[in-house]
């Protein structure tokens, strides 16, 4: 396969904007007196904290021009009061701060997000001082991936596009979860939003043997070829997508004999899957790994975990999936540590699903602008309340007519919905 025409772009936490565009939010500011302004300080943590804004300082400094070259001159001091509201009302105990201390509040601007990158806090700080911290970690992918790395990803992504169109008329979302150490397949599966859409067992060790051997060789098929068996797929409805079209299935005629859910999008039952993997493969485990919060609130951490029993034999990638059916290895917890390959952007359920389930990196085609929870609507990577954080990448297929044949038969799809 040539790889070289496949781009796999991150999708960062927040969205991408110029060091000279960043959006903004309005705040009541007042100069204060220095003398009061450990006091002020404060009052003002407790009645109006900025927890949106901890990038935001809260006092500026600012030497006067009159005292640019004096030793003794007084800086001039403002301070944050709160965020202003939409109708820029101040709290009513924020007010009560303004006659003792002498405040003369205004509005003003300062920048919504933290900065990412030098120019960017340079620039903030034009319109009010912030914080910067540069990254210090590497999340794989983000610089770039290794030609190996690339050809890997690729093939995985093939795997989930061919299991979405192979055998579904119209189309639906496929979902396939890969142990990245091993380069294997744990589970892939695809919507079971509607009756039509048959379960079927996609854990067993020959099944995941016919996957692997399928990505063997598609390294002998010419993207041209594939790519036009994928635009014979597109001419159709994209509108059972389940997570472009969350709401579709009450639309459809129900049978209660067969076995659906509108809440079985092809994430969902992949995790069901991987699950049901773990089972199989350990039967008589009754110990598990516990998730190690610290080391899982970001997608950039290695895939570590705590055992819960601590005489578990060390085990080589190269031997791993052998050493699972041993006894004396405890099963996994949950997904942590592998990869995600969608060919549609999930919606948020599914990408909430995929937090709680630890998933390290995230790959999806195409975008979810109805929906989407990672780039096109939310950004679910980018909540920082959450306790675990993946890495999250858009897989361009080479060209620019599949993403166009798809963008517009979405639309398509979309104005038939909205037309009910």
């Amino acid at each position: 396969m040539d790889s070289d025409t496949w781009e796999i772009i991150h999708i960062p936490d927040k969205p991408a904007f110029s060091p000279e565009h960043q959006p903004t939010l309005k705040v009541y500011a007042s100069v204060i007196k220095p003398k009061f302004a450990n006091t002020i300080v404060r009052q003002l943590g407790k009645v109006a904290p900025l927890e949106d804004l901890r990038h935001v300082k809260r006092v500026r400094k600012k030497i006067l021009p009159d005292h640019a070259f004096s030793l003794t001159g007084e800086p001039q001091l403002t301070v944050i009061l709160c965020q202003a509201s939409d109708h820029n009302d101040m709290p009513p105990d924020v007010q009560k701060l303004v006659d003792p201390y002498e405040l003369s509040p205004f509005i003003t601007q300062v920048c919504k997000y933290a900065a990412l990158s030098k120019e960017e806090w340079e620039e903030q700080c034009k319109l009010w001082p912030t914080s910067f911290h540069p990254p210090t970690y590497n999340i794989v992918g983000i610089g770039g991936f290794s030609e190996e790395d690339t050809q890997s990803i690729c093939k995985f992504m093939r795997v989930a596009i061919d299991l979405a169109v192979s055998g579904h008329k119209p189309l639906v979302n496929a979902a396939v979860i890969v142990d990245p150490s091993l380069r294997r397949i744990i589970a892939s599966e695809t919507d079971q939003v509607y009756p039509s859409s048959a379960p079927h067992d996609m854990t067993s060790a020959e099944t995941i043997s016919n996957h692997c051997q399928s990505i063997d060789r598609m390294s002998n098929v010419s993207s041209e070829i594939w790519l036009n068996g994928i635009l014979e797929k597109l001419n159709g409805s994209l509108s059972t997508v389940a997570c472009l079209n969350p709401w579709q299935w009450s639309l459809q005629p129900h049978d209660i004999e067969s076995q659906w859910h509108p809440l079985r999008h092809a994430s969902m039952v992949a995790i069901e899957s991987s699950s049901a993997r773990d089972r199989n493969l350990f039967p008589n485990s009754t110990d598990s790994y516990i998730p190690d919060h610290s080391q899982l609130s970001d997608a950039n951490c290695p895939a570590k975990k705590q055992k819960t029993n601590s005489h578990s034999p060390e085990v080589q990638n190269e031997n791993k999936e052998e050493a699972l059916r041993d006894p004396s290895i405890e099963k996994p917890y949950l997904c942590t540590g592998y990869d995600i390959f969608l060919v549609c952007e999930p919606c948020t359920m599914c990408a909430m699903a995929l937090v709680h389930q630890r998933i390290k990196r995230i790959f999806y085609a195409f975008p979810n602008p109805t929906a989407g929870g990672l780039g096109s609507v939310h950004r679910l990577q980018g909540e920082k309340s959450l306790n675990h954080h993946y890495a999250v990448f858009r897989v361009l297929l080479p060209g620019v007519l599949p993403i166009m044949h798809f963008n517009k038969v979405l639309q398509q799809s979309h104005d038939t919905i909205t037309s009910f």
